[in-house]
């Protein structure tokens, strides 16, 4: 018996400063340690700082990707991360395929944290060679 769904989308969230010039590789995002929203859904938000779960993603394309952002207080730090999630990926009902940026123009306001700021300062400073080819912008 399948199971069907009826989701409403408005439009995409844009996160790309400049929407022509971007470079994005193939990932599978990981569905685990996603919180569900109020409806029930798993979405892991476009700008996510992702990276591979259990490896890096550029040395297999089947390590999934996961959030690398973690907020301990005042204390932000990106291990790991390797690029840029590009547009919102329902996980609710397991991994789904999804798009990271490796090389583009971020727009730090479209980053889905609370203070994008000190985000973009972490992967400064966790992952800089994975994020030599991103800048982030206002």
């Amino acid at each position: 018996m399948s199971k069907f769904t009826e989701t409403e989308y408005v439009s995409r969230k844009g996160i790309l400063k400049f929407p022509d010039h971007y470079v994005a590789m193939p990932v599978m995002v990981d569905d685990k340690s996603v919180t569900p929203d109020e409806h029930g859904k798993k979405i892991v938000k476009a700008g996510t700082i992702v990276g591979g779960k259990t490896g890096s993603v550029f040395s297999s394309l089947d390590v999934p990707v996961m959030d690398k952002v973690v907020v301990n207080g005042d204390v932000v730090t990106a291990e790991g991360a390797e690029g840029v999630l590009m547009y919102d990926v329902d996980v609710t009902y397991g991994p789904k395929d999804g798009a990271m940026i490796v090389h583009g123009f971020i727009k730090i306001d479209a980053l889905p944290y609370d203070d994008p700021a000190k985000v973009v300062e972490a992967v400064q400073n966790d992952a800089a060679q994975a994020f030599s080819m991103i800048k982030f912008v206002k």
